[in-house]
């Protein structure tokens, strides 16, 4: 590991600041994503801003719009009672997630922070676009049991990590951004990108800028949800696929619904196309086997991941049937 320069701030201005005089800082919140990569070689900041200390831990509603401060734990976000009740669906996603213990120093935005990766983003000695660009992706031809099979491209097949950003995806969240300037909005689902030709960017973030938070809006799908993940063990275990899907049925019609996938895209993977199949009609087995066979569309496997191909369909329906359930 190479010296590096620790400070710490207390406020969100003062963070900006000291980010904007060295691109080669890095926010330190609970670390439990950077300070891995420090210790294997993977990135080597030069400053690292601890900003554990800067108040944006609220977990308030306001008006008609959930906010929750970017240095929330996951476990304080999990466990409040106004997001048990308002937002159940990312309470359940949360405790998918992690361990108990690094749940409970994980912040909400160092969660979404989190890089996209595989082991060939971890092995320094193997060639990773994300890591080094133009040396080649190591699991298009190699090991790729974890990897995506929607949004993929010829520079990165990893996918993205989180289970909380599944159902954020899911419930319309907005990230509010800050740097020197002011403040900014950017709907989630815009926020995480692609690999395209670009795969060491995971997200839009400037690099001058911070997250404060979220703003959730508050939604009537906190009786009919379900957050499926399967994995290889039952704890501390990235998703092989998961599905966040969420429901209003209103005279036995479906007259909202939301449904997103993690473990299968460079992203969370919002299903856009299942949900607008969906409202209006009655939630059926048939309905669910179509909506899961729509989401289907443009899938690619690699080879060892081509059991995706089945087991994502079957999530999707085993998802929204345990969504129904609760009725």
């Amino acid at each position: 590991m190479i010296n590096f320069q620790y400070l710490r701030t207390t406020t969100a201005k003062s963070a900006i600041a000291l980010l904007g005089k060295d691109k080669n800082a890095k926010f330190l919140a609970g670390g439990t994503n950077l300070i891995d990569l420090m210790k294997r070689g993977v990135t080597a900041p030069e400053k690292l801003i601890d900003i554990n200390h800067v108040p944006l831990k609220q977990i308030r509603q306001i008006g008609n719009k959930i906010h929750i401060g970017a240095l929330a734990s996951n476990t304080a976000v999990a466990d409040h009672p106004l997001i048990k009740e308002k937002l159940p669906l990312l309470s359940r996603a949360l405790q998918a997630g992690a361990s108990a213990q690094l749940r409970n120093v994980a912040t909400v935005g160092g969660n979404m922070m989190q890089r996209t990766r595989c082991g060939y983003f971890y092995d320094i000695e193997m060639p990773c676009n994300k890591r080094q660009p133009g040396t080649g992706c190591g699991a298009m031809e190699g090991f790729n049991r974890m990897h995506a099979i929607f949004g993929t491209s010829e520079k990165c097949i990893a996918v993205h990590p989180s289970d909380m950003c599944v159902a954020l995806i899911a419930l319309d969240a907005e990230v509010i951004l800050a740097n020197a300037k002011g403040e900014r909005k950017l709907s989630f689902k815009d926020f995480h990108r692609l690999a395209g030709d670009t795969p060491q960017l995971d997200n839009n973030l400037k690099a001058d800028e911070m997250i404060i938070g979220l703003e959730i809006p508050t939604n009537n799908l906190a009786k009919n949800y379900h957050y499926l993940k399967v994995r290889d063990r039952a704890s501390y275990a990235f998703a092989l696929v998961s599905v966040a899907a969420a429901f209003e049925i209103v005279n036995n019609k479906i007259t909202d619904v939301r449904l997103a996938m993690g473990g299968v895209a460079h992203k969370p993977w919002r299903l856009t196309a299942s949900e607008i199949f969906l409202k209006g009609k009655e939630a059926s087995l048939t309905n669910f086997e179509q909506a899961a066979q729509l989401a289907m569309k443009d899938a690619k496997s690699f080879g060892g991941n081509d059991f995706k191909l089945k087991l994502a369909p079957n999530t999707i329906i085993e998802a929204l049937n345990l969504a129904k359930s609760k009725a």
